[in-house]
Parts: structure tokens; C-alpha cells; sequence
């Protein structure tokens, strides 16, 4: 009776802005590694998820969407996915299902051919789109990579997210678990705060909310006799304006921003949270090389 290999390796899932990679990855990590929200570019920096099978081990690397940049911010964005691009040994190449299949797609399609990768095309959002829409759209899609395997899939809901696993596993090498197997990402519990809170933020305000947010965490200090963390955080804008905007009228939209973080936050450490929020104004960061790099960019 043979036995399976084991196999693991990177796996980088790219695509453009608001296709779903974030959902998809943690759909497939099965915890909530990246944050999620209607508004495109949510996703700034290369995250990291593991999916630790006892076939496999699957070390899924989410990236910033590609698009049109213009500013430093959003070009090292860009930069960030390409490179997590050529490091994946599999790629998940995400495409809305509910969406026209347009030029900015088959350009990431042609780039993906070059780097003579193993590709699975996750045709996402089927659950918002018909078996006759989709039908012409996989045509599109394999004429583009005919190399690549297509996958039909929906994942905010789950559905078939089962076959894309069979179809990345079967193309990663034969290899031990590369991570250890109780870890499901790379990110710090810093890194993780400052995430749900830009997130809360992008969730509260909705259209309002300036995409030139940033949070930064100043001080996680841990108190595990009474089981609680303390966590200073700062969340940094472009004018006064947006500062207004973010705090509110008597500092009730910052309020409402920091309770939906702190019971997020608390479910995800196990642990209570003191969360301190300040806002703060730093014209033109997202354009000054310098700042980014400040910030971590």
C-alpha cells in the first residue's frame, strides 16, 4: 500500500484590488489572518497564513491588489505583490467571477505566464454570478493561461474552496512541513492590533474614511497575572479634516471605532483589552519616502 508524500511550499494569491484574495486567505488558513473590508487597497503588506494538513502544509502569502499607482504608497504596494508573485513556488491568481474579465487581468495573467509557475485560477464570487455568466468567462480565462487550472469558487462562502485545496496541494513539491505546525501566521500580535483597528476604521466610517489611514502601535504590554493587555495606538492622517473626521462629534465615532477593535481583539487573544486610540496628524506621508519607511513601509 503506497503512502502520499507530504508536501508544502509558498503559495502567493494575487490579483486586483477587491477580488477577494484577503477572504479567500482566510477561508483556506480557516482563522482570520487578514482583514477584510468593501474599500479596494485595504491590504497594504505581504501577510502570511498557514493551512497545516497532515497531507500538506500550504504557506499562503496574501498581497497588496495590483493597480494603477500613482502615489509612493501605493507603488510600494504594487512592488510588494510582485515580488510575493516571484516567491511563490504555486500561485492562486484570484478573478471576480462577478465582474467583466478586462485588460488590468489579462496583463497579471501574461506576467503570471513569464514566471513559469504553477498557476490556479480562483474564479471567485460565484455565488454572486450565474452558470451562464461564468461559463464564457472560463473560456476567457483558459484561453488567456491554458496552463492554468481553473477553479470556480466563493470565498465568503465557502463553496469549492474544498477543490481549489486538492488542486494547489497537488502542484506543491514533495517536502516536509517548512513551518512548525501549530503556527497559522507570521504576524505578531502588534502587527495583528494595528490591522483590526484600521480595519474598525474602514468598517465604521465606510465612504467617509480617507484612504490615507494609518495605525501604529506604541505600546503592547502584557499583565498576565490579571490577564490583560494594554495596548497604546496611534492612527495617523493626512489633514486635520480627517482627524475631525475619525474622532467625532464628542469623540463618539472614535469611540465606536475603539469598542468594535477591543471585542475583536479580546476574541483573538483570549485575553481582556485595554486599547488607547489617538489620532494624529502627519501631512503627506503617504507620499514622503521617508515616513514610509517610519511606518514600516
Amino acid at each position: 500500500m503506497s503512502i502520499n508524500p507530504h508536501r508544502a511550499g509558498f503559495v502567493t494569491i494575487a490579483g486586483q484590488t477587491n477580488v477577494g484574495k484577503s477572504t479567500l486567505l482566510n477561508c483556506l488558513v480557516g482563522q482570520k489572518v487578514a482583514i477584510v473590508t468593501p474599500r479596494p487597497q485595504t491590504t497594504r503588506r505581504r501577510i502570511l497564513g498557514i493551512r497545516n494538513d497532515p497531507d500538506a502544509q500550504m504557506i499562503l502569502i496574501d498581497t497588496p491588489g495590483l493597480h494603477e499607482a500613482q502615489r509612493p504608497l501605493n507603488r510600494h504596494m504594487v512592488d510588494t505583490a510582485r515580488r510575493c508573485m516571484a516567491e511563490g513556488e504555486v500561485i492562486v491568481a484570484v478573478i471576480s467571477g462577478n465582474a467583466k474579465f478586462g485588460a488590468a487581468d489579462r496583463a497579471m495573467l501574461a506576467e503570471l505566464a513569464l514566471l513559469a509557475r504553477p498557476v490556479a485560477i480562483a474564479l471567485n464570487k460565484i455565488d454572486l454570478s450565474s452558470r451562464a455568466r461564468m461559463m464564457p468567462l472560463v473560456q476567457e480565462l483558459h484561453a488567456a493561461l491554458p496552463s492554468a487550472e481553473i477553479v470556480p469558487v466563493s470565498a465568503l462562502k465557502g463553496e469549492n474552496v474544498d477543490e481549489l485545496v486538492r488542486v494547489i496541494k497537488a502542484m506543491l513539491p514533495e517536502s516536509p512541513a517548512l513551518m512548525p505546525g501549530d503556527e497559522y501566521t507570521d504576524q505578531t500580535e502588534r502587527m495583528i492590533a494595528e490591522e483590526i483597528v484600521r480595519e474598525k476604521i474602514f468598517l465604521t466610517m465606510r465612504q467617509e474614511i480617507p484612504f490615507s489611514t494609518a495605525v501604529q502601535v506604541e505600546q503592547f504590554v502584557e499583565e498576565p497575572d490579571r490577564n490583560l493587555v494594554k495596548i497604546s495606538s496611534q492612527i495617523i492622517v493626512e489633514r486635520e479634516s480627517h482627524k475631525g473626521m475619525i474622532i467625532g462629534a464628542g469623540g463618539q465615532q472614535l469611540k465606536e471605532i475603539g469598542t468594535a477593535a477591543r471585542i475583536e481583539l479580546e476574541e483573538i487573544l483570549g485575553r481582556k483589552v485595554f486599547l488607547e486610540m489617538r489620532v494624529r496628524v502627519e501631512r503627506g506621508w503617504t507620499s514622503d519616502p521617508r515616513k514610509l519607511k517610519e511606518m514600516g513601509f
